[in-house]
């Protein structure tokens, strides 16, 4: 089944130095552009991150740091990719919980701060497969789409068959629109705030903490009966994104 779309849709995958959105880095990434009227543009490019790759990582992914160290810094390639993803919805497979948040970090140290994933249409092909099968990647590609992955973990392979597992759950289930604002709110698990998601919206769409003693909470009634807490939180090892949020709120911006 061809996707309908209004506008682009990218699909994307990273790889990283490790797992943690707040102090790890992006050494791969993988970006398919899909068109309205079905064009498909991919690019893959390898980044140096700066700082050492984990054994962990490496061990899953298959980079090293020789590989990389040759290799332009996010930095260098930040606004040209910026440029090339603006007025896009985004897909990808975990990318709420993992993809979106790093990447958006990425941006922030790289000082694009005016790249907004809250202002696109995400689709979590992950949270649509999980929903209806609960299976890994590998294994979604095989239900869906009757091949075997090839490949997995490199970020290229990962991000097709992504885009290709979503086609096959549009024909699958008749249930799912095709349409990317149903898929977007359809994949939704949370209402996040923040892209880590230590902030969500509750309810009554109120931003609320998610984590920690005060989870549950409303953001305004802790920072107001608790100060410290926000300096605690501004001095901590949270995401720059997180910390631009906090601040925001705090503010009375949002």
């Amino acid at each position: 089944m061809k996707l309908k779309l209004k506008n682009p849709i990218l699909f994307f995958d990273i790889e990283s130095t490790g797992l943690n959105i707040a102090t790890d880095r992006i050494v791969e990434i993988s970006v398919v552009k899909v068109h309205p009227d079905g064009e498909v543009e991919t690019k893959t490019r390898r980044i140096n991150p700066t700082i050492p790759i984990s054994p962990e990582a490496q061990a899953v992914h298959g980079i090293s740091d020789e590989d990389v160290k040759d290799c332009p810094t996010f930095k260098q390639v930040a606004k040209s990719l910026a440029q090339w993803m603006s007025g896009c919805d985004i897909a990808g497979y975990n990318s709420t919980k993992f993809d979106i948040p790093l990447l958006a970090e990425e941006f922030l140290r790289a000082d694009v701060a005016d790249f907004d994933f809250r202002k696109r249409k995400l689709v979590d092909v992950q949270t649509i497969f999980h929903k209806m099968e609960q299976r890994t990647l590998s294994a979604a590609y095989k239900f869906y789409c009757g091949k075997t992955l090839e490949n997995a973990h490199s970020a290229e392979a990962d991000t097709l068959a992504t885009y290709e597992i979503l086609m096959a759950q549009l024909d699958k289930y008749p249930e799912l629109e095709n349409d990317v604002n149903f898929l977007a709110e359809f994949s939704t698990k949370t209402k996040n705030v923040d892209y880590a998601g230590r902030i969500v919206y509750n309810d009554k769409d109120v931003p609320t903490f998610n984590f920690g003693k005060h989870k549950g909470r409303p953001v305004k009634e802790v920072l107001a009966q608790e100060p410290s807490y926000y300096s605690w939180m501004m001095n901590g090892d949270f995401t720059l994104d997180t910390k631009k949020v906090l601040t925001e709120i705090h503010l009375g911006k949002r």
